[in-house]
């Protein structure tokens, strides 16, 4: 035993001086623009305006003011079938972690068997063994260790696949919730307009009866009755089908929110100011680029285990076997017999294979540091982009609303007007089909606006953080 206990000190300064072979990695240095090219401020006509000021977009949602939309981004938190699979890939990526770092420590194998055997003239006899054989690899030139560091990279890269599936699962529900709020705004305005055109359409009506306008007044009014009714039917269809799109999002059957959906609610107005930070705040929180970040890692290690390959392998092994012809004969000492010993392996021809494998995961490395650099890249364009959305949208829905005013006041003079019999039918009816359209028209850009908004919080990553999974033990802790 003496032995057994000095070998295994052995092993363990050897292991201990042992070193790691293959690049070691370092956090990527990526300069970030000092500012954003897009407008931090915006003209005094605009109801919301963005600013360079700290972002604290962990629940942005909640800017909005809407409890439904909040109930909703909860539940779907909490149900959503996506988040549940990433989550299940969180899982397998730390079980394949403890699967790696199992290589560090010594193996041991129990076994036990019996055979009874005789001659055919009638002798037998009986053999009992039992055995217990151990095995170390000493990681003298760090493979297992760089092993373990690739698999704690992948959990980090797990996780933070989880933060971007709940980036955009939080920033779909409100897309669609918006949706929702602006059909069923449209749908009020086009079953408005429709009662106003069906008075006008009785007034033309009724004026033809009394032999003032002609017949084809009368189809005019008709025609247009028939095409504003036309349109309901189309948007109480992309009512029902996006609050089935939102059940899907909060993994319910399609016809479980309609109850609480269906009923028309004001579309969410934007907050007055909107923080968004600056461009190097991108590198922490956008997802998406720390998950980029996590795969370089990996890669990193992984050129250190296709490396460490190129070297030889150590291994001390040992076993005790016991065997006798009862089983109490087991346990006597002299039926018993050990061996303990150390062992080298070291592949002298292996035709190439090991130093392409080295080049095999240099260049899966290399492709991950440019994968990384288009993460940042997106992540800039994103924000750009939906800086100058917001701000661009605000602008045409002053114009919008100044168009619904004029046309408001249009209508009322052509109505005045003809039903003093001073103008015809064609100019209430074209006022009426304006007046139409641009109310339509500034229902769609009140939903782009908040819809920008939305797209701009999930550009800057936020949505995930009141949520994230625990800590991943580092890579020091796991060696």
């Amino acid at each position: 035993m003496n032995r057994i206990f000095a070998c295994l000190l052995i092993a363990a300064g050897v292991l201990v001086a042992g070193c790691t072979v293959g690049p070691d990695y370092h956090d990527p240095e990526r300069p970030m623009p000092r500012a954003w090219v897009g407008p931090s401020t915006q003209p005094a006509t605009q109801a919301s305006v963005t600013t360079e000021t700290p972002a604290d977009v962990a629940t942005w949602w909640r800017n909005f003011n809407d409890p439904v939309l909040d109930s909703l981004v909860d539940r779907a938190i909490g149900q959503n079938l996506d988040l549940a699979l990433a989550s299940s890939r969180l899982r397998q990526a730390r079980a394949s972690r403890t699967i790696a770092a199992a290589q560090l420590w010594p193996q041991a194998d129990a076994s036990a068997s019996y055979d009874r055997a005789g001659t055919l003239g009638g002798g037998s006899s009986s053999l009992f063994r039992a055995g217990l054989d151990a095995a170390w690899e000493l990681d003298i030139f760090g493979g297992v260790r760089r092993s373990v560091e690739a698999a704690n990279a992948d959990i980090s890269s797990a996780q933070e696949d989880i933060r971007d599936v709940l980036v955009t699962l939080t920033s779909e529900v409100a897309l669609n919730y918006l949706d929702l709020r602006g059909f069923q705004r449209q749908i009020v305005i086009a079953e408005q307009n429709l009662a106003t055109q069906l008075d006008t359409a009785g007034l033309v009506e009724r004026r033809r009866e009394a032999g003032f306008i002609r017949r084809l007044d009368v189809a005019n009014a008709q025609a247009q009755v028939a095409a504003t009714r036309s349109q309901i039917p189309r948007l109480e269809q992309a009512e029902r089908q996006t609050i089935y799109n939102i059940a899907l999002l909060l993994g319910l059957e399609p016809g479980m929110l309609v109850a609480e959906l269906e009923q028309s609610a004001p579309i969410p107005v934007a907050p007055a100011e909107v923080p968004v930070g600056l461009p190097s705040d991108l590198l922490r929180r956008r997802p998406d680029v720390r998950r980029a970040e996590s795969n370089l890692h990996a890669a990193t290690a992984r050129v250190g285990v296709a490396t460490a390959d190129l070297f030889p392998r150590f291994n001390l092994t040992g076993s005790l076997v016991s065997a006798g012809g009862t089983i109490k004969s087991l346990g006597n000492a002299d039926n018993a017999a050990w061996s303990i010993g150390p062992g080298l392996s070291w592949p002298i021809f292996t035709a190439g294979s090991i130093r392409a494998n080295i080049r095999v995961q240099t260049e899966a490395q290399e492709q991950s540091a440019i994968f990384y650099e288009q993460s940042v890249l997106n992540a800039l364009r994103d924000v750009e982009s939906s800086l100058v959305a917001y701000a661009r949208e605000q602008q045409r829905r002053v114009s919008l609303r100044e168009a619904v005013d004029a046309n408001r006041v249009r209508v009322k003079l052509a109505q005045q007007l003809f039903a003093g019999g001073q103008t015809d039918s064609l100019n209430v009816l074209d006022a009426q089909r304006s007046l139409f359209a641009a109310e339509d028209a500034l229902v769609q850009s009140d939903t782009t606006v908040a819809q920008n908004l939305v797209s701009l919080y999930k550009a800057l990553g936020g949505g995930w953080e009141a949520v994230a999974p625990e800590p991943t033990p580092t890579t020091q802790a796991a060696r």
